[in-house]
């Protein structure tokens, strides 16, 4: 009985063969070159609607070379797309086992060490060049020198080696001499494609350089114009004067200090010639326009990156941050559910289909954490946990991001003092017509004598949780503030209390044998 034929998510059956073989790789010559002609020179906008429509077309390597090249000419472009990658990037990545069966936990293990190895963070940063170009491809190099298939790395492929079918243009094929026009389909389990669906329609129109193209092109103008605006205007016109009698070799000579006067600031001409410098008329408003303009084709592109334009474009204050994130939260986490769905079924898959057999999965996660609202968290603590709310100890540590206390005799932990013992309430009358007993009267008396102690230290705390901005504030100031609590009144009372304790057991022991 053979095994069954192992297929992947598009159905393509696995060829081992394909595995151990580099299929992607560039070209010195061919139709994958690392090297093609810049997009980006003396872009107008007819060169750009010709070029973004041969990409709606399939013809995308002139629009995949200009999208490359906005993130090296723009430099508000590239901080506020690489901002972008990198708060996914920058996320903690969890693995669920599918079930506690051992052989699950076991398989969940697996994938965690894949996870921990450095070419996977290199793989996610790969992964989200997705965000500008609409799409992102890597190359598992499967290692099969020792028992297990394990991934040797990831090589990144330049999106230009890849093309979209010509009837849906939505899968990914390869681009190679000997299908021209279709380009060949991608072997199964051995390539990483990411394409989040940044909003709907063909994969290669949602990239943000399609969005931010008219953009850049436009400040790209309003650079240059102001540069010119600044060359022209940025110092004072030079005339140079020569009297009826100059001879032409002074003329020349004239005209030479004039022209070098700029970058020399001197030049020598005869007496009978002068330069003098014509202040330009105001042009501070014409310099202004620029600047207006280019930043705010800056807002327009942080817009439409970041979804906001408070942390990129309007300063950060601490109200600000408060209001945006770096990149606004809803983005965040469809970026993140987006790439661990990529890398569940590209990564995840094919590893444990090689190794264990197809159907039993670990889930691989990309959580993004809430904002923590610590001090009301604190407060509302301090007022329900009185008052009978039951909660978790380490549910408040996670939110906290404390660790469980260490154990053992050198572990010095920070702890409550003991609640002490309420006293009953001071009815007179009631008091008057049932008596207290011995112990009730001690509890009352060392209860008066500790409380103003252990008050003292609460109001003490609660000053520090009050000003405090972060946890870590809390944690370090309740080290700093332990040697300040007044431990030497509670000590007397605890010696006081030994002490009534010793005199009420004779008591008792002298009541029990008169009895």
């Amino acid at each position: 009985m053979t095994a069954p034929q192992i297929v992947d998510h598009r159905g393509e059956p696995l060829r081992r063969s394909d595995l151990t073989r580099e299929i992607a790789a560039p070209q010195s010559f061919g139709v994958r070159q690392a090297w093609h002609p810049s997009a980006a020179n003396n872009l107008t906008p007819e060169r750009l609607a010709g070029l973004l429509q041969q990409a709606k077309l399939g013809h995308a390597i002139a629009y995949l070379t200009l999208a490359e090249e906005m993130e090296e000419r723009d430099m508000h472009y590239a901080s506020v797309l690489g901002t972008r990658k990198l708060a996914c990037v920058g996320l903690d990545v969890r693995v669920d086992a599918l079930s506690d069966d051992t052989r699950d936990v076991e398989i969940a293990d697996a994938v965690r060490a894949l996870v921990l190895e450095p070419a996977f963070e290199a793989l996610r940063l790969d992964l989200m060049d997705a965000l500008g170009k609409g799409y992102s491809a890597a190359e598992i190099m499967w290692d099969r020198s020792g028992k297990t298939w394990t991934p040797s790395g990831y090589e990144h492929r330049d999106p230009r080696f890849f093309q979209f079918d010509r009837v849906s243009q939505r899968q990914l094929r390869l681009r190679d001499e000997s299908s021209l026009q279709d380009g060949l389909s991608l072997p199964a389990y051995k390539f990483i494609v990411h394409t989040p669906r940044l909003r709907s329609g063909m994969p290669i129109r949602s990239g943000l350089a399609f969005l931010c193209a008219v953009g850049y092109m436009c400040k790209a103008w309003t650079w240059k114009d102001w540069m010119a605006f600044a060359d022209v205007f940025g110092m004072p016109m030079r005339v140079g004067k020569y009297g009826p009698n100059a001879r032409e070799p002074d003329i020349a000579k004239l005209i030479a200090a004039v022209a070098n006067l700029a970058s020399d600031a001197g030049a020598a001409i005869p007496d009978s010639m002068k330069i003098e410098f014509e202040e330009a008329a105001n042009t501070a408003g014409a310099a202004d326009f620029f600047e207006r303009l280019a930043n705010w084709w800056d807002k327009q592109i942080s817009k439409a990156v970041l979804g906001q334009t408070m942390t990129s474009d309007d300063g950060a204050s601490l109200s600000q941050a408060k209001v945006h994130n770096d990149v606004r939260m809803d983005l965040l986490q469809a970026d993140a559910r987006a790439l661990a769905a990529t890398l569940n079924r590209d990564l995840v898959r094919p590893f444990v289909d090689l190794n264990y057999g197809s159907g039993r999965y670990p889930n691989l996660l990309i959580p993004v954490p809430e904002p923590e609202d610590i001090p009301g968290l604190v407060s509302a603590l301090e007022k329900l946990v009185p008052l009978g709310l039951e909660v978790e100890q380490s549910v408040i540590r996670d939110k906290l991001n404390l660790p469980d206390p260490a154990t053992g005799k050198d572990v010095k932990l920070l702890q409550a003092p003991a609640t002490p013992a309420m006293p009953p309430a001071l009815n007179r009358a009631e008091n008057r017509e049932a008596p207290r007993d011995r112990e009730d009267q001690l509890v009352e008396l060392l209860a008066s004598r500790a409380d103003p102690v252990v008050a003292e230290w609460m109001q003490q705390i609660k000053a520090l949780v009050n000003r405090a901005l972060s946890l870590e504030e809390i944690r370090d100031g309740l080290l700093g503030l332990l040697p300040e609590l007044d431990e030497r009144r509670f000590a007397q009372v605890m010696q006081h209390a030994l002490a009534l304790a010793g005199v009420a057991g004779m008591g008792d022991a002298l009541d029990e044998s008169d009895a």
